[in-house]
């Protein structure tokens, strides 16, 4: 019975989508031969005996051209309605072209934005976003020196889509006396007390609950930590292809972009080499997401999990990215993209090797994360005395990784 239902339906559409085009048809057919007993049964018609001036002749004559032309382009819309149906009544199947010029679709459709999920907040993302993009970075009192550091950057820049999120009132105060775009969320007691006393593990944990309505209002989020540093403008370096694009926490092209690793087992004889392939982790402190449903449920997930089982919210965001559909479990069907490490620096590449290479010294990147080090601040404004004020030993004095 429900297949029967079914049919049922598709027909009746077809049968409307081609009695619309059949009303098309005859409206043009009348419209040609009758241009004016279609519309005007009383009047009279035109021709030698009717008494219209050659004046007037001329100027049905170039009336008539119009009405043509305007008839051919109806006509092309026509067939172009009645390839789309036959297209539904073969239920849209697609054909695979010749070798080499098949590629899938890497997408996906945006969400129709919601305004009604958060007016607040659609009205000042009016103001602050630029062809609806936003960069968002969530901040408490105990990182207000970072902050500082970052702020200057952005400002020095001329980055003018940058939105804080303080999580407590000090950063607020902080964001209205320099003049920072910022959105204090409406309480939320579960979410206020990890942000205003949690660790900063914690705290990068909320950034997921918190980017969701962002997303929601139809907006492209690049989400930031304050151990940033911003020396270029990143919105012009994103490729805005896929649902998620990242940073990478990998120190050369084959630990940022893939690579495979052999496994080696002894024990298995001829069959002891397995080979694997592997990446090293997306950096969950810089990731660019498009608003679309997989990035909307990547948000989700790792919230989910987060709140049910604890952990780190950089090895569970990756985990959602990458485990495949497995018995027991569904995976996240979301496209991905690594930033180039050479203008998305980690500070693992900048200390081990950017510094130490002649060459790569002379590249600026977009930006410089500090995430691999402890001593945030002073290699923070290392990078920026070294980049920004050309002074060129500002990063010699340092470790390569943090001393204990």
């Amino acid at each position: 019975m429900a297949g029967r239902r079914d049919r049922f339906q598709q027909f009746s559409e077809r049968g409307i989508v081609i009695a619309i085009l059949v009303g098309i048809i005859i409206g043009c057919v009348c419209t040609i031969l009758l241009p004016n007993d279609f519309f005007n049964s009383g009047s009279s018609k035109v021709g030698p005996g009717s008494g219209e001036s050659p004046e007037q002749v001329k100027m049905l004559k170039s009336e008539f051209a119009i009405i043509s032309e305007k008839n051919a382009e109806l006509s092309k819309q026509v067939r172009e309605l009645t390839e789309k149906v036959l297209l539904a009544e073969e239920g849209t199947v697609i054909k695979a072209g010749p070798f080499g010029t098949v590629t899938g679709l890497r997408t996906n459709p945006t969400v129709v934005p919601d305004e009604s999920v958060n007016p607040r907040l659609a009205k000042l993302l009016e103001k602050v976003a630029v062809n609806k993009e936003i960069i968002v970075v969530l901040a408490n009192s105990n990182v207000k020196p970072m902050l500082e550091v970052q702020i200057a950057s952005v400002k020095r820049v001329g980055i003018q889509n940058y939105m804080v999120v303080p999580l407590d009132d000090s950063i607020e105060g902080f964001c209205k006396s320099n003049e920072v775009a910022y959105y204090k969320r409406d309480p939320d007691k579960a979410v206020d007390d990890v942000g205003k006393s949690g660790s900063g593990l914690a705290v990068s944990g909320l950034k997921f609950r918190v980017l969701r309505e962002f997303l929601q209002l139809g907006y492209g989020v690049l989400l930031s930590d304050v151990d940033i540093v911003f020396l270029q403008n990143p919105f012009g370096h994103l490729y805005r292809d896929s649902d998620v694009e990242s940073m990478s926490d990998g120190h050369d092209n084959n630990t940022a972009y893939g690579f495979n690793d052999v496994f080696d087992d002894p024990t298995m004889g001829q069959s002891r080499y397995v080979y694997t392939a592997r990446i090293w982790v997306f950096n969950s402190g810089f990731f660019y997401l498009r608003p679309t449903l997989p990035s909307i449920e990547l948000l989700d997930r790792v919230t989910d999990t987060l709140s049910k089982s604890g952990g780190w919210d950089q090895a569970v965001f990756n985990e959602h990215l990458f485990y495949p559909s497995h018995p027991g479990y569904t995976g996240l069907h979301a496209s991905k993209r690594v930033m180039d490490i050479y203008e998305f620096m980690n500070s693992r590449f900048l200390f081990k090797t950017v510094r130490k290479n002649q060459e790569l010294k002379k590249l600026k990147p977009v930006i410089v994360h500090v995430n691999y080090h402890r001593d945030k601040l002073i290699r923070m404004q290392a990078a920026v005395d070294f980049y920004v004020n050309g002074k060129q030993d500002a990063l010699d004095s340092f470790s390569d990784g943090t001393i204990e």
